[in-house]
């Protein structure tokens, strides 16, 4: 695992926040000139530790749409299975997000799509599918109340030092 410095963990964040900035803004907000800068970034980069960048855009100022919430459990728990039902899940572009998770439900979707009816759609089609899915509970957004970037400097912190 790559060590980070302090200077390391102020360029994430800062990037996590307003990933548009300027290599020279962002090495004055370190504390650094042009090129360590953008050695340490170009560093952070190779390591995997930045995997992109990316911009927030505000949907309901572009086209209708509903975000929804699909909390989905898989009728066997064979390794096949689960590898079937995310392959299945890659090519869809309404699933923006997927999660695997332990506890009762096997994975957390997190769907956008025109509206409830192409919802309906998508979940047909993986019903259809025969990808083993045995129960799924929807939650549609009514509205985003808080969506930042983690707090990287408290989840690498040491815990003698909280």
């Amino acid at each position: 695992m790559l060590r980070l410095d302090e200077r390391d963990l102020k360029m994430l964040s800062i990037l996590a926040r307003e990933g548009r900035i300027s290599k020279a803004d962002l090495a004055k907000r370190v504390n650094l000139s042009a090129a360590p800068a953008w050695e340490r970034l170009k560093r952070l980069e190779d390591a995997g530790i930045i995997t992109g960048y990316r911009a927030d855009i505000a949907l309901k100022k572009l086209a209708q749409h509903v975000t929804v919430f699909m909390a989905a459990e898989l009728e066997s728990h064979r390794v096949e299975d689960f590898q079937q039902f995310e392959r299945t899940l890659s090519p869809l572009d309404e699933v923006v997000a997927c999660w695997a998770v332990g506890g009762g439900f096997d994975y957390i979707l997190q769907i956008v799509t025109r509206d409830i009816d192409s919802y309906q759609r998508l979940v047909d089609h993986l019903l259809e599918a025969r990808v083993g899915l045995a129960r799924y509970f929807t939650y549609v957004v009514t509205k985003p109340v808080k969506i930042s970037a983690p707090p990287l400097q408290w989840l690498v912190a040491s815990p003698a030092n909280e």
